[in-house]
Formats: C-alpha cells, structure tokens, sequence
C-alpha cells in the first residue's frame, strides 16, 4: 500500500510546526509528504455571509495548502509533497487519512515552560479513534529542540539526536509499540530509553524492618522482567543505545522525568470497542498533556 507521512493543516502555529516536523519525519522515513485541509460544511445560514463565503473559503484553503508546500519544498530539497482538500468533519476525515498513512501528525498549542500541550478535543478524538501512530507536535517546536547543544552549547539541528523516550508496560508488551519505538531511534541514530514505572509496596509508608530489602527486591525484579521483554528488540536493532529506565513510582510522573531530554516520546493506545467507544489510557492522556516532546500514540491490539 502506498505510505506517507500525512499532517492535517490549518492556518494555526501548531499546525505549520507539525508541517515542518512532518516534513523532516518523511524526509528521515524517505516517504513522501501529504499535506491535508479539511473543509467543514458551511451552515447553511452563513452562506450569506461575505467572510463565509464557500468560494472564497476555498480559494483561501487552495492558497494555504499551496504556500505551505511551496515552503517546506524549499527548506526540505529533494521531498516530495502532496497536497489533498477534502470536505467533511475534521476528526472523521483525518481519521480515514491516517488509515493510509505511515503516520498522521497534528498540531497542538502549548502552554509553554513544562506544562505541555493543550490538547483540544479533535485532536484527543483522532488519537482516540486512529489505528495508525498519530504524533502531536506543540507549536513552540524546533529542528533544534530534536537535537543536543553543541560544544558551545548554542541550540542547533547538526548535533546528534536526542534520546527517544518509549513508556512500556511490561505486563503487556506490545510488538507494534516496540518496533515503532526502535525503528524511529535507529532512523534518528538515537539512543532509546525504555521507561516502565511500578508501584510503591504497600507497606512503603509505614516504614516496617525489612522494607528497604523489599523494595531493592522488588526493583531489580522489575528491572529483570523489562530486560527480558528488550531482549530480543536489542537483537533485531544492534545499533541502537538501549537505556532501561525501571523506575518506582506514578506512571504518568515517571515517564515524564524521563522525557525531558526527548526528541520523540512514544506512547501506546490499546484498540478497544465496546459500549463506552474508543479511549486513550491514563498515562497517554497524561503525556498528551505535560510532555513537552513530539509525543507519537501507537494503537496497538
């Protein structure tokens, strides 16, 4: 099946920064880029209203798609660039442009220092609904936060990459979720730092003999079983740096730490139908909100 890496684009700074990221992503997969506007139907009554106008409207979004692309064909030589307008409902259109993507990036606002994103609610439903990665890009993002400083310590796109962060669940790996992880640290020549936190024991805060010993037990246990769940990726990647991060604590804090040198965190989404419809779990929630880093959300079964 024929992949690109699709970005949905409006005329926001969130939108344009997940266009350059998209474009340095499909440049590092060597895909081409689909850039992809969608139209909502125009109410029937605001047909009459000048600034609303359906033809204009239109020449407006041929116009934005066509100057972002002209754009990034010259900051990116040599990328191929496509451009789509489709009518519809944003979250369903984008949703059926991800099933034939590599992956699908979107813009967010940021709320600036450590706070993260400020995630609307379309972008929460695509996440929630897509089955192939989505990457949310703040609008604050540059080339050179992807990077370490250089010797100077000026901010800069020509030193290595910074680490991939990958929040894994050791009591249910998934092989989707690692393979994306490795591949997307292997494609950046990026070390990988697999992040797994777990709970306190229960007497931790009643201070017991014999709670150090405990604990110490319980994490090189723990540190044992994410290990043995890398194993076999190190394998298949021999090149790629892996950094085991076992760590005790609340998931959504931990792996936050430990993304605050990210250049990619990668999270998971289990594809789940029911009553209650698709969902994203707590701790991808949780990083879509306070993690500062592109953050890619991986459904997987």
């Amino acid at each position: 099946m024929f992949r690109t890496v699709t970005v949905g684009l409006d005329d926001s700074p969130g939108s344009r920064a997940a266009a350059e990221w998209a474009a340095r992503e499909a440049l590092l997969r060597g895909l081409p880029l689909k850039i992809v506007h969608v139209q909502e139907p125009t109410p029937r009554y605001a047909g009459r209203t000048p600034l609303l106008d359906p033809e204009r409207y239109q020449r407006w979004a041929e116009r934005l798609a066509h100057e972002a692309a002209a754009g990034i064909r010259l900051r990116h030589p040599g990328i191929e660039v496509i451009t789509e307008q489709l009518t519809g409902t944003v979250a369903d259109v984008l949703c059926e442009a991800a099933g034939y993507a590599e992956l699908l990036v979107l813009g967010s606002r940021a709320l600036g220092g450590l706070r993260g994103f400020m995630v609307g609610s379309v972008s929460l439903g695509i996440v929630a609904r897509a089955e192939r990665p989505v990457v949310l890009v703040r609008a604050e993002e540059q080339a050179a936060d992807e990077h370490r400083r250089d010797p100077a310590g000026v901010p800069s796109a020509a030193p290595p990459f910074r680490p991939v962060v990958l929040g894994l669940d050791i009591d249910q790996p998934d092989d989707t979720l690692l393979e994306f992880a490795f591949d997307a640290a292997a494609r950046r020549e990026a070390a990988l730092r697999a992040v797994h936190a777990w709970p306190e024991p229960s007497t931790s805060g009643h201070r017991f003999p014999g709670d150090a010993e405990l604990h110490d037990t319980l994490a090189r246990g723990q540190a044992s079983l994410l290990g043995k769940v890398l194993r076999p990726w190190r394998q298949k990647f021999p090149d790629v740096e892996v950094i085991e991060a076992s760590r005790c604590g609340s998931a959504p804090q931990v792996l936050a730490n430990d993304s605050r040198d990210a250049s990619l965190v990668v999270v998971g989404r289990r594809i789940r139908t029911g009553s209650f419809g698709a969902h994203i779990g707590h701790v991808t929630h949780a990083a879509l909100h306070h993690i500062t880093a592109p953050v890619a959300v991986v459904a997987h079964r």
